[in-house]
């Protein structure tokens, strides 16, 4: 059946975060200020991997897609959400099917490359001797470029499933930005397959990724302790830290959001500002705060010497 048969709706407006009409302009700026950061810190971090050859390795090569991937969902998210700030808070249906394609395509390509990234660390410390020859640039590339192809299928099957719904007059949309959760309550239509799709889908491809990012540490975790070394222990494990630490920040709100689509709770919009918004913003501070390399690459890229140890 054709969609305008069963769809009215030509736009949604986008109700955004509820606070008090005077904290309108004040959560404008701060919003801004975090946005304006999340791009430029997203958008530095890549430009010194890609400029500095010291860094051209298959860790920092996975990064740099993490923080693209990053700087691209806030990219996706939050200049509507600035908009709604000042009132403008209309969005198409048009635009609504590709903010919607676009955030869950991006975050099933970063649930992926989540994955990857445990992999290679799974073969830089359990493998070493075979590490150059398995991720080769060959194989890194065509291993990022799965993550990304990996991302299509989930979303367009989630965002087709959605929008096949009849949207026949309610056209508020109780959230700050076209997410499934919030664009089931305006269906007019029974939404409990929908919901159960949304369970399935999302909750087997985040349990998978999760489960297999656990299998890689429990490996690398073995393999550090039999380390003789305290430093090369030491070193070792802050190698990992940084990328557990941004897998848990990654999945907890992932998991409370999408594992319960029918949930009507406010603070589920707080749990989504966290993951669309906050972050963005934190990955590349997390990396580079725990990344001797890293940020010995950012003072060689600010033009500052390097005090050689004597």
């Amino acid at each position: 059946m054709p969609r305008e048969n069963q769809t009215s709706v030509s736009h949604f407006v986008l109700v955004g975060l509820h606070y008090p009409p005077q904290l309108g302009l004040p959560l404008f700026l701060a919003f801004l200020v975090i946005y304006l950061l999340t791009v430029s810190g997203n958008g530095l971090i890549i430009l010194t991997v890609l400029v500095d050859i010291r860094l051209h390795r298959p860790m920092y090569w996975f990064l740099c897609h993490l923080f693209f991937l990053d700087m691209t969902i806030s990219c996706a998210i939050v200049p509507k959400m600035l908009a709604g700030f000042l009132d403008s808070r209309v969005i198409s249906f048009g635009g609504c099917v590709i903010q919607l394609f676009s955030f869950h395509f991006l975050g099933c390509t970063e649930c992926f490359l989540y994955t990857l990234m445990a992999y290679d660390r799974f073969l830089a410390i359990c493998k070493p001797l075979h590490y150059a020859t398995i991720m080769t640039r060959r194989a890194c590339n065509s291993l990022a470029l799965g993550t990304w192809l990996g991302g299509t299928i989930p979303s367009l099957f989630q965002t087709s499933f959605i929008f096949r719904l009849p949207f026949c007059g309610p056209n508020q949309v109780d959230y700050f930005f076209c997410d499934i959760p919030a664009m089931l309550r305006l269906a007019c239509a029974d939404t409990t397959l929908n919901e159960l799709v949304t369970f399935v889908d999302i909750g087997f491809l985040a349990l998978t990724c999760f489960l297999l990012i656990l299998t890689s540490y429990g490996y690398i975790v073995a393999a550090i302790l039999r380390i003789q070394s305290a430093d090369g222990r030491r070193n070792a494990f802050s190698t990992c830290a940084a990328h557990l630490t941004v897998v848990i920040v990654y999945y907890v709100p992932c998991t409370f959001i999408y594992l319960r689509p029918g949930s009507r709770e406010p603070l589920d919009g707080v749990v989504a500002v966290f993951y669309t918004v906050i972050t963005p913003l934190m990955n590349p501070i997390i990396y580079t705060l725990r990344n001797k390399e890293m940020k010995a690459a950012l003072r060689r890229l600010g033009g500052h010497k390097e005090v050689q140890p004597h």
